[in-house]
Order: structure tokens, then C-alpha cells, then sequence
């Protein structure tokens, strides 16, 4: 049997090429590789917040099955015929596609699954459909079952072939319109519902900020998985939606897994205000001056400039040119203090997958709400005590 070849999504957890073949051992230990890996797959979760049906059906499935495979191992057959051996084989290789399949789409990007909500759901009928095929060739007669466990293949069988297409559950399918539709809101310049949006982000389990930014880091991750421009442009709108929803949510913390971070807690460091970039509130790392003479981190001035504002967002001043200008002897403070507080001092490059792609409309917007938010909340703050409170 040739199982099906697009049975995975173009993720960046991939399985190495030797996930898709069985090894090379004797059949015992195959048999007994095989009741591991059902074992494995059995104790896996269902997926949390898409694709419950799907994956948790396969996995009732694959539990069934290892009853099967624990039975054959305790027949003790040394040797299976061909044909036995075959489907031994072949059950090994579509295992381990389930089981990697639900791991993948567990730690890749929620938002990105649910864009790929029908294709995700038809790998997995795929898979059941390439079980109900072995189980249909599989030599019952040959291999001395009990009554009992020929009468569970037979079920599983049935199981496998009942469904005849893929299933998309109808609470997915409505939340990857709602996305959709927001995205399209975003790109008619319509600052989204906040109640909308938290509603969107409760349903797909981000909950606080951290988990967008390990969303956010999830789908930069996709995009470089991605050939097409269509949908590297499409991961870019997710990503603007994640920032600005992030913002507006859970306020505008920067990302715990930073190197700022990881080094100290947020209760150790007391970043002097000077170093502060007055858009991001986050140290500057390659610090610029723009035509008012006020100084900004490079990388969130730029996004401001490119979303199409033309004022200094401190002084709302009209730029005169949007030359940016190097501040040398900032940036070596910068790095004094940074050295001295034992902080590594280089240019943070999380944006750097996104800012190689030509962002579209959605893109654009949301980067301009996230900014005039960002704007509006350094407005609004009198100290820095209050700008700690925005971080």
C-alpha cells in the first residue's frame, strides 16, 4: 500500500525522512517498536482549541489498535509471512505520521492552523483512510487472534471507513471567518471590537501575553516554511492582527524570552529613561534621530515611518525629511551600561524574518493601530513608574 504523501503541513517541525519508513529489524522487534508507538500515540492529548473531533477520534483509534498489536506480540511469531509483514510495515509508517501530525499542529501556530483548518482536517481523514485500507488487507487468518481481538478489528475497520470525507467542525469553520473577517476590517482602516477580539483569542487559548508572543514566534517560524508569497503576505496579517490584539489585550509587555530577560527579572533592572526607545518603551539597541532631533529605536521608528505617518510621534512635530540618523554616541552608552549590568548588547532580530517580506494592506493597518495605541499610552503616562506600568 502506498500511503499518502500529503499528510503534513509545511511546518517547521518536520519529521526527519526516516519518520516515513518503518526500520529495518526483525519482525519482533518491529512488533515491538510498533506497540510503542501506538502506546505513544495513544497518550497523546487531543488538540486543545481546533481540531478536537479529528484528533482525539485518531487517537481512540490508534488505542484500539495497540490492543491488536500487544496481542500479536504475545503470539510470539517469530516470522510473518509477507503479507503480514507488509501491513506490520505500513501501520509503523502511518503511525508515526499521527503521531507526528498531532504534535505539530499542537506546537505550531494556532492562527495558521486554523487558516489551514480543511486542509489539516483532510490529512487527518487521510490518515484514518489509510488505516481502514491496512485493516481491510490485514491476514487475520493468519496470525492466530483471539475471537475477541478479530471482532475489534472488525470494528476499528468499521470505524476507519464510516466517514467518507473529511470533517470540519463547525465552531472552526466560524472562527476562521470571524478571523478573516477581521483581518478584512483591519485592511477598510476599522479599528477592531476589543470584546470581538477577545472572544477570537479566548477560542484559540491566547489568554495573556505570552502565549501571543509565543504565537508571534510561531508564525515567524511558518513563514520561513512558506514558497509562495500569498502565504508569507497572509502570515504577516496574522502577525500584524497578534501585535496589535496583544496591545490592546494584555497591554504592551515586551517579550519575556528576550535576552533582557532571560538574564534578569524585570525587578532587577531599572532601565534608565534616556535608553528607552519612547515608541516600544524597550532598551534601544541601535538608537536614530529623526528630523526633530529626538531619538528612537531604529526598528519602531522605521515601522512607524513605513506605516505612513509623517509626524515624531513624542512631539507630533511634521518631519521635515525621514532621514534617520545614527546616534553613535548613544548607542555606546547604551552598550557601557549594558556590559556593566552584564546585559548582551546586539541588535534584536526577532522582526527580521517579517521585515524581509513586503507587508500588505493588513499588515500596514494593523501595525499603524498598534502604533497610534502605543503613542496614545505613552501620551497618557506622567512617570516611569507609569511607562513600567505599560511595559
Amino acid at each position: 500500500m502506498a500511503v499518502s504523501p500529503k499528510v503534513f503541513p509545511a511546518r517547521k517541525r518536520r519529521p526527519s525522512a526516516g519518520s516515513f519508513v518503518s526500520p529495518k529489524l526483525t519482525d519482533q522487534k518491529l512488533l515491538q517498536s510498533l506497540v510503542v508507538l501506538s502506546h505513544e500515540v495513544s497518550s497523546l492529548k487531543p488538540l486543545q482549541f481546533l481540531l478536537k473531533q479529528n484528533s482525539s477520534s485518531i487517537i481512540r483509534k490508534t488505542e484500539l489498535l495497540s490492543i491488536l498489536f500487544e496481542e500479536l506480540l504475545r503470539n510470539s511469531i517469530s516470522v510473518f509471512s509477507s503479507s503480514t509483514l507488509l501491513c506490520i510495515q505500513e501501520m509503523y509508517i502511518v503511525l508515526h505520521r499521527i503521531k507526528t501530525l498531532i504534535e505539530d499542529c499542537s506546537n505550531g501556530s494556532k492562527m495558521w492552523l486554523l487558516m489551514q483548518n480543511e486542509s489539516m482536517a483532510n490529512n487527518f481523514h487521510q490518515l484514518t483512510v489509510d488505516l481502514s485500507t491496512l485493516l481491510d488487507i490485514f491476514p487475520c487468518n493468519e496470525v492466530d487472534l483471539s475471537q475477541d481481538v478479530e471482532e475489534l478489528v472488525v470494528l476499528i475497520r468499521k470505524q476507519c471507513a464510516a466517514g467518507t470525507k473529511s470533517f470540519v467542525e463547525i465552531r472552526d469553520s466560524n472562527l476562521k471567518d470571524e478571523v478573516l473577517s477581521m483581518i478584512d476590517r483591519i485592511k477598510r482602516e476599522i479599528v477592531p471590537d476589543p470584546s470581538k477580539l477577545k472572544v477570537i483569542f479566548h477560542d484559540l487559548g491566547l489568554i495573556d501575553s505570552a502565549h501571543c508572543w509565543h504565537e508571534i514566534e510561531s508564525l515567524e517560524d511558518e513563514i520561513q516554511n512558506q514558497i509562495d508569497d500569498k502565504s508569507k503576505s497572509e502570515l504577516v496579517a496574522l502577525i500584524g492582527l497578534v501585535r496589535y490584539s496583544k496591545c490592546v489585550l494584555f497591554g504592551a509587555a515586551p517579550n519575556p524570552k528576550s535576552h533582557l530577560r532571560r538574564l534578569k527579572s524585570v525587578s532587577d533592572i531599572n532601565i534608565p529613561a534616556d535608553f528607552r526607545c519612547p515608541i516600544s518603551l524597550e532598551l534601544m539597541r541601535d538608537p536614530v534621530v529623526v528630523a526633530t532631533g529626538q531619538t528612537y529605536d531604529r526598528e519602531s521608528i522605521s515601522l512607524w515611518i513605513e506605516s505612513g505617518h509623517s509626524t515624531c510621534p513624542k512631539t507630533g512635530q511634521i518631519l521635515a525629511h525621514t532621514n534617520l540618523v545614527s546616534n553613535f554616541a548613544l548607542k555606546n552608552l547604551i552598550a557601557l551600561w549594558c556590559r556593566e549590568q552584564r546585559i548582551p548588547f546586539q541588535t534584536a532580530g526577532s522582526n527580521d524574518k517579517v521585515n524581509r517580506i513586503k507587508p500588505n494592506k493588513a499588515a500596514l493597518e494593523a501595525t499603524k493601530m498598534t502604533a497610534s495605541f502605543l503613542v496614545n499610552k505613552l501620551s497618557s503616562s506622567q512617570s516611569i513608574g507609569d511607562l513600567n506600568g505599560v511595559v
